[in-house]
C-alpha cells in the first residue's frame, strides 16, 4: 500500500503548527493566571460554549472510535452507532439534571462530589480506582490503538508513533485545561474534515465497484447489498446480539454506560465544570449535535469496507497473522486516499488521539493532585506547587501507559469493545452511588461503599460465572442489585447529608429546550428508519 507522500506530510505539519502555535498563544495570553490551580485544571470561567462542546467531542472521539468503532461497523454494522446516538440523548439528561447539581454545590472533581455527599473513605477509594482505570484501561488503549493506526498508515515505527503521540499530548496538557479546551476546537475541525474525506472516499469506492458514481449511490448500494449491516436493534438469532442485546440499547444497560460516562466521569465533566450553568448547558447541547454526526465519520467507512470486502477487495489487507482483523478496516481505507487528502485524514486521526490523550492526562493530573496529593501528602501545597505536581503527574502517567500498553492484549479484541467491557465492570456500582446521592437524601456512605466495591465484585463474578448474559444486560442487573442494597442499607440508618437541590435548578432556557427537542426528533427518526 502507498504510504504518506511529501504533500501528505506537509498537510500534517500544517495541522501540527496550527495547533502548536495556537496553544502557545492561548498559554501566554493567560499566563498571568498560570499559578492558579483552578485555572490549570478547570480553565475556570474561560471556556465558551463552542469550546466546551468541541472539547467534549475531541476528548471522546479517539482511536477506539476511528479504529475500533469503524471495525465494529465492518463486523456488526450500524448498530454500533447506538453508542454515539444514545450519547446525544444522554447529554441532554446530563445538561438538564446533573450539571446544575455540580455547579450549585461548587463541585469540581468527581471525588470531591463523593466527599461532600458521602465521606473521605468513599472518595479516596474512587479516586484510586479512577486513576487505575484511566491509566491502565483508557490511556493505554488510546495510546496503543492510536499508535497502531498511525504506524499502519504512515509506515513509521510503532514505538516511535507511540512516543510521538505521548509527547505531543504532554505539550498540550501541561498548558492546562484552557489550552486543551481551545486547541480542541482546531482538533475537532481537522477530525470532522478529515473524517468526512475518508467517508466520501469509502462511499465513492462502493459506487465505483458497482459501476456507478457518487456517494449517494454508494450509500444506496450498501443498503441494498449488506442490509443486515443496517439493523439498529438485534434479535437473539443475530451473531452480535451478545454485544448489543436488543432493546437493552434503548431502555437497558446502554443508559448506564452513557450516563456514567457523560455525567459521572471526571474526564468528561471537567470540560463544563469551570463554566456557568448557561454556558455549560449550551456547550453540552452543541456536543450532542456533533454526536449525531459521528457515525457518518467513524462507522459508515467500516460498513463500506465490509461491502467492498464482500466483493473481493481487501482480502489480504484485512488480515493480521493469517486471521481477519476488523480493526484493519479504517487504516486500509486511509491508505487508498489520494495524496494530500491522506495527509488530512492522517491529521484527523492524530488530532482525535492527541486530544483524547490530553484530556485523559489532565483528568488523571486533576484527581491525583487535588484528591490525593493535596488531601493526604502535602495539604499546605501552594497553588503554584499544585500546578507543578499536576504537570509531573501528566508525564508519569504517560510513561506508565507507554510501558504497559503492549502487554494488555488490547489488539486481541475489538478495541472499542475492550474499553466498553472493562469500564462496564465499574460503571453500574459507581453510577448507582452517584444517582442515589443526587436524588435521595437518605442515601448513606455505607450504601455508597457497598455499591462501588460490591458492584465491581458482583460484575466481575457475573463476568465469569454467567458469560452467556450480554454484558449490557449484566450491567443492568448489577445496577438494579446495587440500588436495592443501597435502599435497604440507607433505610436502616438514613443520612442527613443531602446536596443543595431545588426544582428551579432544572429549568432550562427556551433555546436549550428547542435544541433538545430537535435532537429527540432526529433520534426517533433514525431508530424508526433503521430499526
Amino acid at each position: 500500500m502507498q504510504k504518506l507522500q511529501t504533500l501528505d506530510y506537509t498537510v500534517f505539519f500544517v495541522y501540527f503548527i496550527i495547533v502548536a502555535v495556537y496553544g502557545y498563544w492561548i498559554y501566554h495570553r493567560k499566563k498571568a493566571k498560570e499559578a492558579s490551580s483552578t485555572d490549570f485544571f478547570l480553565a475556570e470561567g474561560s471556556l465558551t460554549w463552542w469550546a466546551i462542546g468541541a472539547s467534549l467531542i475531541a476528548s471522546n472521539i479517539s482511536a477506539e472510535q476511528f479504529i475500533g468503532a469503524s471495525g465494529n461497523g465492518f463486523s456488526m454494522g450500524l448498530a454500533i452507532a447506538t453508542y454515539e446516538w444514545m450519547a446525544a440523548a444522554t447529554l441532554i439528561v446530563v445538561g438538564v439534571f446533573f450539571m446544575p447539581i455540580y455547579l450549585k454545590n461548587h463541585i469540581f472533581t468527581m471525588p470531591q462530589f463523593l466527599t461532600k455527599r458521602y465521606n473521605n473513605t468513599v472518595s479516596t477509594i474512587m479516586a484510586v480506582f479512577w486513576l487505575f482505570l484511566y491509566i491502565v484501561v483508557n490511556l493505554t488503549s488510546i495510546l496503543y490503538l492510536g499508535a497502531l493506526a498511525i504506524s499502519t498508515v504512515s509506515g513509521l515505527n510503532f514505538t516511535f508513533c507511540m512516543i510521538g503521540l505521548a509527547v505531543f499530548a504532554i505539550i498540550i496538557t501541561i498548558g492546562g485545561m484552557k489550552v486543551i479546551g481551545y486547541t480542541d476546537v482546531i482538533q475537532v475541525f481537522f477530525l470532522i474534515l478529515g473524517g468526512l474525506a475518508t467517508t466520501y472516499l469509502a462511499l465513492d469506492l462502493v459506487s465505483n465497484k458497482f459501476g456507478t458514481a457518487g456517494v449517494t449511490n454508494g450509500f444506496g448500494l450498501m443498503l441494498e447489498n449488506v442490509p443486515d449491516h443496517f439493523d439498529m436493534i438485534f434479535t437473539k438469532d443475530q451473531p452480535y446480539y451478545m454485544s448489543l442485546p436488543g432493546l437493552s440499547v434503548l431502555i437497558g444497560g446502554m443508559w448506564i454506560v452513557n450516563l456514567n460516562y457523560w455525567g459521572c466521569n471526571q474526564y468528561i465533566t471537567q470540560r463544563a465544570l469551570g463554566a456557568d450553568l448557561k454556558t455549560a448547558r449550551e456547550g453540552i447541547l452543541f456536543a450532542a449535535f456533533l454526536k449525531l454526526l459521528m457515525p457518518i465519520i467513524v462507522i459508515l467507512p467500516g460498513i463500506a469496507a465490509y461491502t467492498l470486502y464482500q466483493q473481493g477487495l481487501f482480502q489480504q489487507e484485512m488480515m493480521t497473522g493469517g486471521e481477519l482483523n476488523q480493526d484493519n478496516a479504517y487504516p486500509v481505507l486511509l491508505n487508498l486516499l489520494p495524496t494530500g487528502l491522506k495527509g488530512l485524514s492522517f491529521a484527523a486521526l492524530t488530532a482525535a488521539v492527541v486530544a483524547s490523550l490530553a484530556g485523559k492526562a489532565n483528568s488523571i493530573s486533576t484527581i491525583f493532585t487535588l484528591d490525593i496529593y493535596k488531601k493526604f501528602i502535602v495539604p499546605e501545597a501552594s497553588e503554584r506547587h499544585q500546578v507543578r505536581i499536576g504537570r509531573i503527574a501528566v508525564v508519569v502517567a504517560m510513561v506508565i501507559a507507554i510501558v504497559i500498553s503492549p502487554y494488555l492484549g488490547i489488539d486481541k479484541k475489538g478495541g472499542f469493545q475492550f474499553i466498553q467491557e472493562m469500564t462496564g465492570l465499574v460503571s453500574p456500582g459507581v453510577f448507582a452511588a452517584f444517582v442515589m446521592g443526587f436524588f435521595w437524601k437518605k442515601t448513606n456512605s455505607t450504601a455508597a461503599l457497598i455499591a462501588i466495591v460490591g458492584g465491581f465484585l458482583l460484575a466481575v463474578t457475573l463476568h465469569f460465572v454467567a458469560p452467556g448474559i450480554p454484558f449490557l444486560d449484566r450491567m443492568g442487573i448489577v445496577f438494579l442489585i446495587c440500588i436495592g442494597l443501597m435502599v435497604a442499607v440507607s433505610l436502616a440508618q438514613p443520612s442527613a447529608k443531602g446536596l443543595n437541590i431545588d426544582a428551579s435548578m432544572f429549568r432550562t432556557t427556551r433555546s436549550f429546550a428547542f435544541g433538545a427537542g430537535v435532537i429527540v426528533v432526529v433520534l426517533t427518526f433514525l431508530y424508526a428508519y433503521f430499526w
